[in-house]
């Protein structure tokens, strides 16, 4: 910055003076005289340089690598940031992702661990305008969690992705309540952070795209939040949610049931496990650090969910009526219809017995069978 107050005058033979020659004059105004006569006044406000003309390094490279990263990863807003939501969020950032996240629960200092921005209120997350956002709320609260969200503050296509354990509730959810713009993708990760703690190869993910844009941009946005989960080698389902629903009643609802009547019965291990023991134990452990309230999400919200545990009580009985069955019958023959040890059958002897008249009844084979039927008897003799 050059400033001049005090006057000072300059007569030029020959063109504009060297401005640095008059750097120990910052704070006084200078009056230059030209020849020909021509008089230039530097007033007393300050003189200030507002550019440079200089050449600035273009980096082609790290603009290519910047414009790559764009187009292939998303800004996604996590609502709900438990266990589930931080499972998820760390292979969001491991790919590159840009995650922000909210929840109820203070979780700034796992966010900030993870690389993830953490907002208290979602009116600050929704003002980052993220092109994903994805529900990991319990089933029970999705309603409400959805309906305090300020869809006001978020782009007019914005993606909304649920991965709940049902999916014909979400979905007409999602219907009923957001903005007819939004794309809607409804998705179930068949797996958690045990099942998946080691990686998530070969695991299914199931998926179906409720609505979805027809522009390139739209697509191509759904895509790349599936690739996420391609990517790492999950095995990619889509089906309809009413299909999803009906095999997740058959599947996984009995599984977590079977998984908490275990450890409610209490199953240990010992010394002498065996494979399907252990099979079992396994179940136990994958099921128990599940909250009751996934399990009873899993029963309300899916309609199949009763069908299947009323077939579940009726196969116990069935088993119950069987095992007590053959037990029954095996006494009975035990107890009615066993042999001697020489396989003879057992014979009890009759004594003869008199008529009215005092003539003996004659018997050649008096005997009474096991089952204690009597023969017939002979024709009786007539006294002379």
């Amino acid at each position: 910055m050059l400033s001049f107050s005090s006057s000072k005058s300059f007569t030029l033979e020959k063109g504009l003076p060297d401005l640095q020659s008059l750097s120990n004059s910052f704070s006084e105004s200078i009056s230059i005289r030209l020849n020909p006569p021509m008089t230039i006044n530097f007033r007393s406000r300050p003189f200030q340089i507002r550019a440079i003309d200089a050449a600035q390094p273009y980096d082609l490279e790290a603009h290519l690598r910047t414009q790559f990263k764009k187009s292939n990863t998303l800004k996604i807003g996590i609502i709900g940031f438990g266990n589930f939501g931080q499972f998820l969020a760390k292979t969001f950032v491991k790919q590159g992702h840009t995650v922000l996240a909210h929840s109820r629960t203070n979780y700034v200092d796992v966010a900030r661990k993870l690389g993830v921005s953490f907002f208290h209120d979602p009116h600050d997350l929704c003002e980052e305008h993220p092109e994903v956002v994805l529900l990991c709320s319990s089933i029970i609260s999705t309603k409400s969690v959805l309906q305090s969200l300020p869809f006001q503050r978020l782009r007019r296509n914005t993606l909304f992705v649920d991965v709940l354990s049902v999916k014909e509730f979400p979905r007409n959810l999602f219907l009923d309540i957001l903005p007819a713009e939004f794309d809607i993708l409804c998705t179930h990760p068949m797996f958690g952070p045990e099942s998946g703690k080691y990686g998530w190869a070969g695991l299914p993910f199931v998926y179906d795209k409720v609505r979805i844009g027809n522009d390139e941009f739209r697509i191509a946005r759904c895509a790349k939040f599936l690739d996420i989960f391609a990517r790492e080698g999950c095995r990619m389902v889509e089906m309809t949610c009413a299909e999803h629903d009906r095999y997740a009643a058959e599947s996984q609802f009995i599984t977590h049931t079977m998984g908490r009547v275990l450890e409610r019965f209490g199953l240990e291990s010992t010394e002498i496990n065996t494979k399907g023991y252990e099979t079992l134990l396994n179940l136990v452990e994958n099921t128990a650090g599940d909250s009751f309230d996934l399990y009873y999400g899993l029963f309300v919200y899916n309609k199949n969910a009763m069908e299947q545990l009323e077939r579940l009580d009726m196969a116990f009985e069935s088993i119950k009526k069987e095992i007590f069955g053959y037990m029954h019958r095996l006494y009975r023959r035990q107890l009615f219809e066993e042999k001697g040890v020489s396989g003879a059958s057992k014979e009890k002897k009759v004594e003869p017995k008199l008529l009215h008249d005092g003539s003996a009844r004659d018997h050649p084979s008096e005997t009474v069978s096991p089952n204690g039927a009597v023969p017939e008897p002979p024709s009786v003799k007539q006294k002379p």
